[in-house]
């Protein structure tokens, strides 16, 4: 639907569409330049992204997984702790 397509139809009208889970493509020039959705799809797109996100972590710590794990011990000692040097601090 173009701009002024989109004015003519109004703003009730856009979210009457969305509502009725109709997505709304707004174009200028023949070019996409915005979206009229529903909360509901508008949702489902972040849960989406959201997974996406998580897989391309997921994947890029296969990728780079060298098997090697550090225990924590190994962690404090690199810092210059122990366990018994941490119970020892004071609880603030």
């Amino acid at each position: 639907m173009t701009v002024s397509d989109a004015t003519r139809r109004g703003v009730a009208g856009l979210v009457a569409d969305a509502e009725h889970g109709d997505d709304v493509i707004v174009t200028r020039r023949s070019q996409p330049v915005a979206a009229v959705i529903s909360i509901s799809r508008l949702a489902e797109v972040d849960e989406i992204e959201a997974d996406l996100r998580d897989l391309s972590l997921v994947l890029a710590r296969i990728a780079t997984d060298s098997g090697r794990r550090t225990g924590l011990d190994e962690v404090l000692s690199a810092f210059g702790h122990s366990r018994e040097s941490l119970a020892a601090l004071p609880d603030d």
